[in-house]
């Protein structure tokens, strides 16, 4: 029996949780109900915070611009709203860049938004406490996956008892706009210049994830799960089923099967950027980053070869929502 929100919410205050990541800047904004929370406002923009992290070590003026400017949407949803509780979090391009505590201080004096820097490990955990509930049910070993701009992480979690039990991790140091800037001749025009570029992706993804699938059980069994949160997936199973335009409703917690994926993989890793452009789904904004994606995926079916792949539209904002909710309901 589902709990009243007013028992255990007498004040339904809004919570929020914003995600600053080396592509994107994401906000939810929520009220709790019943067991679990209903969104009242969200933000999502590509803002290319980390562009040129790699080859200089520093977040660029214009990308911090960007970030700035989205930030600042943020915070007039944050004060429309009436957030009484929010955590906002920054990720791999501000953990690697030489100026990130800089930027850090610029958002708050800016923005008055108090961005945290968290581990890798806590971006892995958040992740997996904000998407489990879409894992398949079953007693084997499942793979939570979030492919990010600057970085990827890889969570090894046994599901007995309900709850996840994280085993295992990773974050590797590829993520879609990392990769992308290591082997830019993914966008050539020459198709077989465009096939060795990925091959080299997939190799780097490869060697980065060595020591982790080394310590994979070695015979997992045939009901092994993967669940995967991140644009990469969600774009990819829009292109499987086809949709003329992204339909959350239709993607958050669809299961895809793992092969068709690959297929879609080979087939948008052989397309020009101006054909990419032209896909659904895709566009513009993301036609030469989702190459990468691609890569990074492959080489995740390959060291976990599960039959189907489940897609979450949720992730590191709805674990910083879990876990505030809960904090702030506890008896005092």
């Amino acid at each position: 029996m589902r709990r009243p929100a007013t028992a255990r919410w007498p004040q339904r205050r809004a919570y929020a949780a914003l995600d600053l990541g080396t592509n994107n800047c994401r906000l939810l904004i929520a009220k709790p109900e019943g067991d679990g929370f209903v969104v009242i406002d969200a933000f999502s923009r590509i803002v290319r915070l980390g562009e040129g992290l790699a080859a200089s070590g520093r977040l660029s003026d214009a990308a911090i611009e960007r970030a700035i400017s989205a930030l600042s949407v943020c915070a007039e949803k944050l004060k429309r709203r009436h957030v009484t509780l929010a955590r906002s979090v920054a990720t791999e391009a501000c953990r690697r860049a030489s100026n990130g505590r800089e930027f850090i201080e610029r958002v708050y004096r800016e923005t008055g938004i108090a961005l945290d820097i968290i581990t890798a490990e806590e971006e892995a955990r958040l992740a997996v406490m904000g998407c489990h509930a879409l894992l398949e049910p079953g007693d084997g070993p499942a793979l939570v996956f979030d492919i990010g701009g600057g970085s990827t992480e890889l969570v090894l979690v046994e599901t007995e008892g309900g709850s996840p039990r994280i085993v295992d991790w990773l974050s590797a140091p590829w993520g879609v706009v990392s990769l992308t800037e290591h082997e830019p001749e993914a966008s050539n025009p020459d198709l077989a210049t465009r096939m060795e570029a990925y091959a080299r992706m997939k190799q780097r993804v490869h060697e980065s994830f060595a020591s982790f699938a080394a310590r994979l059980p070695t015979h997992p069994g045939a009901d092994i799960r993967l669940l995967g949160t991140s644009g990469t997936v969600t774009t990819l199973a829009s292109l499987y089923l086809e949709l003329s335009s992204y339909d959350r409703s239709v993607i958050d917690g669809l299961i895809v099967p793992s092969a068709a994926m690959r297929k879609i993989s080979d087939r948008l890793s052989r397309m020009t950027l101006a054909e990419r452009q032209t896909q659904p789904c895709i566009g513009a904004e993301r036609a030469d980053l989702v190459v990468a994606g691609c890569g990074i995926l492959e080489a995740i079916i390959d060291i976990w070869p599960a039959e189907r792949l489940g897609v979450a539209d949720r992730g590191i904002r709805e674990g910083i929502l879990r876990r505030l909710m809960a904090r702030d309901g506890k008896p005092k």
